[in-house]
């Protein structure tokens, strides 16, 4: 694949994820109920945060910041690297903002982990964890191609 089709994908990729990530936020990550007789109940990135928001002040920002300030930040900066806006100077800012947005999957996952293996609760994947899923390794992707493609 030439130079300049590598550029394109990544330039068009990475737009693509400044509508995406948004997306991703509102679709259901989990469905989870307390007991099995009981209706699952949708949760996804913004019901969870307005959720945290009510009980923790504090967890609902730290959660705010890596699930989606981050993301965005690091979309943005690679726009503008991309763009001509910026130069290579912002390489080490995406980096910083790429390791804080990839924290986020984690903790879902372990999430999922620990009340699957209770047995209290019911829990269910939603396709809104794949999509916030595949946008954050995307996002992996086209920050570590950038530096090798846009010299």
């Amino acid at each position: 694949m030439s130079r300049a089709v590598t550029r394109r994908l990544l330039i068009w990729g990475n737009l693509a994820l400044l509508v995406l990530f948004p997306i991703s936020w509102g679709a259901p990550l989990l469905r989870a109920g307390l007991l099995p007789l009981f209706g699952l109940r949708e949760i996804s990135v913004l019901s969870g945060l307005a959720s945290l928001r009510e009980t923790d002040l504090f967890l609902a920002a730290v959660v705010a910041v890596f699930a989606m300030a981050a993301p965005m930040l690091k979309t943005l900066a690679l726009a503008a690297l991309h763009g001509g806006i910026a130069t290579r100077r912002v390489l080490p800012a995406v980096h910083v903002f790429g390791r804080l947005a990839m924290a986020d999957i984690f903790l879902i996952a372990i999430y999922v982990t620990l009340v699957k293996g209770t047995g209290i609760g019911r829990l269910e994947t939603g396709w809104g964890l794949y999509l916030f899923t595949a946008c954050v390794l995307a996002s992996l992707a086209i920050s570590h191609l950038t530096p090798k493609v846009f010299k």
